[in-house]
């Protein structure tokens, strides 16, 4: 599925994995092969550059939940982004569940109708069979309309395809005008106590205005709970705009991609979810009846990755974070905390306010005047730069760091070197302060950084 584009999404990952230090360029760079990947896969240009655009500016301006790596929130990132292209936005992992547990629900008791619509040759009628064999499985009583009257022998495809799954279809063969059928059809299913009827419809073209028409006049007889637009995996970037045609004259709340399997332009495909803003629910992954998988976005996007599921991932992020807290604690106390856990301090107390604490610690209010709080903003800013070019080693150990790296750490940060002999000294002092007594720590703590 998508080889191309997930081998050369992984080839870029792997760059990043791979890489000592994340800095702008190194962010530049994975920007432009997500971009190469994606373009080569028929992703529309304009969805292309706005992905990149947010991976960008989030992976730069984002701090990493505590207890996960700049590397592994850039690609968690990527996920994110990836998987708006498809229609899931916010928490992906939380919609995944809810779409796994019912990708589609209808109210019980309730007549419902589902129209199916796509271009020719999209494979429709057979997903049409799918999605009534999907719906038999899942408790409903389902009716299949068969209302294509273009292409020849559609209503007899259409029958031998439901007979396999004994699923009635309602077709008139002696007339052309679809809506009518769409009509009489609805009729006798209702009378007939079906909980589903789906509706096959003609393929039809974004310029072919007569079809076009007749999908309008269709969609206000059905007035369907749902409207599942079928796109083919292999047309590449006619994919956005045809999908933008169809949304344009009746709303589509849902996509199906076939032909997904063994093709390298499925991007475009996927890329007609956002401009519906629809979400993809299921895939026609082969010939068989039962080959219509519930599109996973966690698992689709990681299959793109090539690096799991997204949902283990975040969820694992999420326990990281909690332990993180108190792992941080207990280095903190014990004297064993790592130049990331003193960073991590200075951030919580500057998240609560320098001047708050400042102004409620005896012998310190109203001695630190505002521009010393901004020199320690400043500081603040030069040393998360400086961690993040850091290797683990040398965050838990910083005295193993020479002259020479001591360079390479600063021209990779964008600081000078004294920046950089400044945050291990006060990660050192910190220590140090650490097995003092606690009243005295963060007075000295802020003499030691030059204001106290």
């Amino acid at each position: 599925m998508l080889d191309n584009l997930r081998s050369s999404l992984g080839a870029a990952l792997k760059k990043l994995v791979g890489a000592s230090d994340v800095n702008e360029e190194l962010i530049d760079s994975l920007c432009k092969d997500v971009q190469r990947a994606l373009l080569q896969s028929d992703v529309n240009v304009r969805l292309v550059l706005t992905i990149t655009q947010n991976l960008k500016r989030r992976s730069l301006e984002e701090s990493p939940p505590k207890g996960l790596s700049r590397k592994n929130h850039i690609v968690s990132i990527l996920y994110d982004e990836l998987s708006r292209l498809m229609g899931y936005k916010g928490d992906l992992a939380a919609q995944n569940n809810q779409l796994e547990e019912q990708v589609i629900s209808f109210v019980p008791g309730k007549f419902n109708t589902v129209l199916m619509f796509g271009i020719q040759g999209s494979g429709k009628t057979t997903v049409t069979a799918k999605l009534a064999r999907w719906l038999t499985k899942h408790g409903y009583h389902v009716g299949v309309v068969g209302a294509d009257t273009w292409r020849p022998g559609a209503l007899t495809q259409l029958k031998m395809n439901c007979i396999k799954i004994n699923v009635e279809v309602f077709g008139d063969e002696s007339t052309k005008n679809a809506p009518s059928i769409v009509k009489n059809g609805i009729a006798y299913f209702r009378d007939a106590g079906a909980d589903v009827v789906i509706i096959d419809t003609a393929g039809r073209h974004k310029d072919e205005t007569e079809l076009l028409d007749e999908m309008k006049k269709m969609y206000e007889i059905s007035k369907p709970e749902l409207i599942l637009l079928v796109i083919d995996g292999t047309i590449g970037q006619q994919a956005y705009n045809q999908a933008k045609s169809f949304h344009d004259t009746v709303p589509v709340g849902g996509i199906i991609i076939t032909k997904l399997d063994g093709t390298a332009k499925g991007g475009g495909a996927l890329a007609a979810s956002a401009v519906t803003g629809a979400k993809i629910f299921f895939i026609g992954n082969g010939e068989r009846i039962d080959d219509l998988e519930v599109f996973s976005p966690t698992r689709f996007v990681g299959r793109l990755l090539g690096m799991g599921d997204i949902k283990a991932i975040l969820d694992l992020a999420k326990d990281l974070e909690i332990q993180a807290d108190e792992n941080q604690s207990k280095r903190v106390l014990s004297g064993k905390m790592t130049i990331e856990d003193f960073y991590a301090q200075m951030e919580s107390v500057g998240k609560m306010g320098f001047r708050n604490i400042i102004d409620n610690l005896p012998g310190l209010s109203g001695v630190v005047k505002e521009d010393q709080l901004d020199a320690i903003q400043g500081k603040l800013e030069k040393w998360r730069y400086i961690i993040q070019s850091m290797t683990n080693e040398e965050k838990k150990n910083p005295e193993i760091i020479n002259d020479s790296r001591r360079k390479r750490i600063a021209r990779g940060s964008g600081v000078a070197e004294h920046d950089v002999k400044d945050l291990i000294k006060n990660f050192n002092n910190s220590k140090s302060m650490i097995k003092q007594s606690k009243g005295r720590q963060m007075q000295g703590m802020l003499r030691r950084m030059g204001i106290g």
